[in-house]
């Protein structure tokens, strides 16, 4: 930067409105923000909306599919565990998701690239498409962008799995000493009907609201897992955007991620009210 020109310096600054009051420059991003401009990336030349729209939908497939990884596997391992409490089952999960929970992503992903992408060959070690990808018929594209989505769905997914288990485990097993779980047995009904029907139903009911919660937080965690895979995503376009100091792509991801904060956590208010007749919204 030494080298740069001052004049070409204090253009860019006025291009940017960097010689205003800080104040002023709050203002003026306000107002471009009420008409859906988000500013020009310094990096790229671009309008950072455009970048957003073209990162957003890779990372919302990414988490969309993570979540429901972590869902197909954490509740019934723990369903599993609980029913089974203290048998060779349950203490195997729970060794294995403390381990897996344990593990960080980018090793993990990095042991994956390494076994599955270059010693099997079994899927690609980065990127979302193939290079032909545009040459393929319908059928085709849509297995390739699942063959591409495997590894970083599996390591951004395992490690919620994990979690997730040990927790529905531990609230069952809550929720089985109720009283009315007791009343229920007293009633004559089969376990399988106390289990499944009142207990299970009862024990889910917060992983709404942690699964509302969880979606920032997997985008977050995306950040690692994109830039690992080269996915691209908002997570890698922020990685990048932090490491060239790209001001305007920086405060328009940190912005989204608020939004997704508060969507998230008003879809599992809307949701918990669905599923929960107590809950009542006035």
């Amino acid at each position: 930067i030494h080298n740069v020109d001052p004049a070409t310096i204090e253009a860019m600054r006025d291009n940017y409105g960097l010689n205003d009051p800080l104040g002023v420059q709050y203002l003026n991003w306000l107002g471009d923000l009420a008409t859906g401009d988000l500013g020009k990336s310094i990096r790229y030349g671009r309008p950072v909306r455009s970048l957003i729209a073209e990162a957003l939908p890779f990372t919302l497939q990414l988490t969309m599919l993570a979540l429901f990884f972590d869902a197909l596997i954490g509740i019934p391992l723990g369903v599993m565990s609980a029913v089974r409490r203290g048998s060779r089952l349950d203490r195997g999960v729970t060794i294995a998701a403390l381990v897996i929970y344990a593990v960080p992503g980018f090793w993990l992903g990095l042991m994956l690239i390494l076994v599955f992408s270059v010693g099997l060959g079994w899927f690609p070690p980065s990127q979302a498409l193939s290079f032909d990808y545009d040459q393929m018929g319908f059928f085709a594209q849509l297995g390739d962008r699942l063959w591409h989505l495997v590894l970083p769905v599996f390591v951004l997914g395992v490690a919620s799995a994990a979690g997730t288990a040990r927790y529905v485990r531990n609230r069952l097993l809550d929720t089985l000493g109720e009283d009315f779980i007791l009343a229920s047995r007293a009633r004559g009904l089969s376990e399988r009907t106390v289990i499944y029907g009142h207990a299970l139903k009862n024990a889910l009911l917060p992983l709404i609201t942690i699964y509302g919660m969880s979606l920032p937080f997997l985008i977050g965690g995306a950040a690692i897992i994109e830039t690992l895979f080269a996915w691209p995503g908002m997570g890698r376009l922020a990685v990048e955007a932090v490491t060239g100091q790209d001001y305007p792509v920086i405060m328009a991801v940190t912005m989204i991620a608020a939004g997704l904060t508060v969507i998230g956590n008003l879809l599992a208010d809307i949701a918990y009210g669905i599923v929960d007749p107590r809950v009542h919204y006035d």
